[in-house]
Formats: C-alpha cells, sequence, structure tokens
C-alpha cells in the first residue's frame, strides 16, 4: 500500500477527501480534508455548532450548498463524514433505522458541470470496529447517470486507513479519482495524523483539515486550516 503522504503529494488537487484509519498505536479516526482552487473555494472555515462540524463562509455571505454543509456528525451508532448536504441525508436515514449500506445509497454527484464533483461520504462506527465508505461518481466518460459505490471496511488493523477523494488533478486537469485508496498510515496517534496529512497538502490549495475520534465525535476533534 502507499503511505497516505506520498498519495496526497503526488495528486496536488484532490479536492475533498474523508478517511478511515487506524494509528501505530491501535487509535481509530475518521479525517476530513478540503482543498479549493478559486477564492470562493479557499474562502471558507470549519466550526462546530452543537455536534455537527460545519463547512462555512469565513465572512458572512450567502448559503451556498455546493460549498457550505455539515462535513461531520454522529448518530448513535456512526460518525457520519463527507463533503457535501449529503451528510445530513445520511444521517437522518441512520436515524431512521437504516441499514448502513442502504443510507449510502441512491445519492448522485454534485451538479456543477463539467467537473461533475463526487459525493464522498464515510461512516464510522462509533466503537472504531467498522467503515463503511460511500461515492456517488460521475463516469470517466460521457454517460450522465451517476457510479454508486459502497465499501465496508472491517478491522483495521494499525497503520492501515482506507481514503476518498473527489478529484485526480493537477489543478488544472480534473479528473474523477479512483473508487479508493487502501493506504499505509506512520502516524502515532490522531495529532500526528492530522499534522502529516496537512503537510501532504499542497499548500496552493489547501484550505482545511480535521481528525475525529469517532465515540466522542466533532467535538473531540483536531483541526487545522490555511
Amino acid at each position: 500500500m502507499i503511505e497516505l503522504s506520498d498519495l496526497l503529494t503526488g495528486n496536488p488537487y484532490p479536492g475533498r477527501g474523508v478517511l478511515c484509519a487506524r494509528t501505530l498505536t491501535g487509535e481509530t479516526v475518521g479525517g476530513y480534508f478540503l482543498t479549493g482552487r478559486s477564492a470562493a473555494s479557499r474562502d471558507r472555515a470549519l466550526r462546530l455548532e452543537g455536534d455537527e462540524l460545519l463547512v462555512g463562509p469565513t465572512e458572512t455571505v450567502g448559503h451556498d450548498p455546493l460549498r457550505h454543509y455539515a462535513a461531520a456528525t454522529t448518530t448513535p451508532d456512526w460518525l457520519v463524514l463527507g463533503n457535501g448536504e449529503q451528510v445530513g441525508q445520511v444521517a437522518a436515514r441512520l436515524r431512521d433505522g437504516a441499514a448502513s449500506t442502504e443510507a449510502l445509497g441512491g445519492l448522485e454527484y454534485e451538479p456543477d458541470p463539467p467537473i461533475r464533483t463526487s459525493r464522498i461520504t464515510a461512516l464510522l462506527s462509533r466503537d472504531g470496529r467498522t467503515a463503511v465508505l460511500g461515492a456517488a461518481r460521475p463516469s470517466a466518460g460521457s454517460r450522465l447517470t451517476t457510479n454508486v459505490m459502497t465499501l465496508t471496511v472491517q478491522d483495521l488493523q494499525p497503520g492501515e486507513g482506507v481514503l476518498l477523494t473527489t478529484y485526480r488533478s493537477d489543478g488544472a486537469e480534473v479528473l474523477v479519482a479512483a473508487p479508493f485508496d487502501e493506504v499505509s498510515i506512520t502516524a502515532q496517534d490522531g495529532a500526528h495524523l492530522l499534522d502529516q496529512m496537512w503537510s501532504a497538502l499542497n499548500p496552493g490549495y489547501r484550505v482545511a483539515a480535521v481528525v475525529i475520534d469517532p465515540a466522542k465525535g466533532p467535538a473531540s476533534m483536531l483541526k487545522v486550516s490555511a
């Protein structure tokens, strides 16, 4: 497996990413980062409101559903991470009794042609034992219907992680990302993982990143921002 830092360094503009990982000391955490090319995309900040981690503007401006959303929330059983308004939708389905894979089904990629940004979501069980990741991605070809993928990962071992990103890009040409990446984790703990993730993101595009303990929810977040 490729090391997380190497993967991110080799993908200068990954868009947004969700990570489920287990550090070398056995700590299971969820990670989230966002990057941006435009001034509007970089003009964002993360803030905690109740038990939700919100992505919003640094200044008080109108709500843009493609750039402003809840990036993390919890249900009794799951930490939910994602890159759009589907986070609230998935969490509501889980609270209503839907199975994890059912909650991640029926989503669509973002209505932002020509890029057609993927919706990526990660569910990490509050006990840290199970991760279920979902992506609603556009086809790499001309087909406009959505490819919907779910991946269940059980019992991550220390030094293992699974990452979803929205793009593969050098900052100029934007392509659909791989379905998922299994990565090796060399961080000893969540704070070290956050530092590695942030350091590997291209300084010209990075906006913010967090690491969250699934048992404690977004209030436990470790955060860094540009």
